[in-house]
């Protein structure tokens, strides 16, 4: 078997795994509430990156966590915003203030009240941008062979879930037709063209997290939907608070479905796990993983929060008390 056949064969089977996940989720078992609370006694670590950037700002996580926590306080606007935007995806609007109370402890500082975003979300506006890895275009390295399994996904969580998981089996870490491709995730390699690991605006959105939600966000808000060949649209919409919030929102509401619909788990009563998710993306993919590890121990296995989602949970009833 030559190296295209094997990764035809991985792809086969993460699609199976995930099929199988779906099949063995639906009306077969019944749903499981996921418990309240922390799994983890002790905040697990938290990684190298975030506390040297941390440190560099001359801050601390404790410091951020409460600069964040009194713009949520502070800013009646803000609440509103976020209380409306939970109703429309019907979320509860602690998860939204998790992701954004982990983004702002872990990865940026807090800006001191809302209108600041604003004028954020200005200074990118008439810029041009383009999504591309060394000179090539992401829409004409999508149109390569390898991503032809993905042409009739309409949707474009599934769409670009899809090329996602091509981008893995088929290009990272790897050489193809002679050219070297980096080994690091799709998004980081060319979805942030400012530099490696940028995220923006009020909820930290990455681009191409906009472009898988870009169908749900434009069904559920009104909001037009995106174009990877519009770099300057993306961007509007994730550094706009008002946009971007619509985008933390439909992205919980999907780990929820996922975890629903793959796993037969309700996380929805769990903020540190949507928090968790918000924070390591990939949903549907670890919803599949979490599927098969249950049905082959033959015990349930709870999902687990990260050192982001611990902080959410540990936090939670002073977080609730924003509300």
């Amino acid at each position: 078997m030559n190296g295209r056949d094997k990764r035809i064969v991985r792809r086969l089977l993460t699609s199976l795994l995930i099929a199988v996940a779906l099949v063995n989720s639906a009306p077969a078992f019944a749903m499981q509430t996921v418990p309240a609370g922390n799994r983890h006694a002790e905040q697990p670590d938290i990684p190298g990156a975030s506390v040297r950037r941390t440190k560099g700002t001359k801050s601390s996580f404790d410091l951020k966590y409460e600069k964040v926590h009194e713009l949520l306080a502070t800013d009646r606007e803000l609440m509103a915003k976020i209380r409306k935007v939970s109703s429309a995806y019907g979320i509860n609007p602690i998860h939204v203030i998790g992701a954004i109370v982990g983004e702002h402890t872990y990865n940026v500082d807090a800006y001191d009240r809302l209108q600041a975003y604003y004028v954020k979300a200005a200074s990118y506006a008439g810029e041009s941008f383009r999504f591309a890895y060394d000179g090539e275009n992401v829409d004409d390295f999508v149109a390569r062979p390898q991503f032809a399994q993905c042409k009739g996904k309409s949707d474009s969580y599934t769409l670009w879930s899809c090329r996602e998981d091509v981008w893995e089996s088929d290009f990272r870490g790897k050489t193809v037709g002679g050219e070297s491709f980096p080994n690091n995730r799709f998004s980081a390699v060319f979805f942030q063209p400012f530099y490696a690991g940028q995220t923006f605006g009020l909820g930290q959105v990455n681009p191409l997290t906009a472009l898988m939600l870009s169908d749900l966000v434009s069904r559920v808000s009104g909001y037009p939907k995106l174009n990877e060949k519009n770099a300057g649209d993306v961007y509007k919409a994730i550094m706009d608070p008002d946009i971007s919030l619509a985008f933390v929102a439909a992205s919980i509401r999907r780990s929820i479905d996922d975890y629903k619909e793959i796993a037969g788990m309700d996380i929805s009563g769990n903020p540190g796990l949507t928090a968790t998710l918000y924070n390591v993306g990939n949903s549907r993919q670890r919803a599949a993983a979490l599927a098969a590890k249950n049905r082959s121990s033959g015990a349930t296995v709870w999902p687990e929060e990260n050192y982001y989602g611990w902080l959410i949970n540990d936090k939670l009833d002073e977080l609730k008390g924003l509300l």
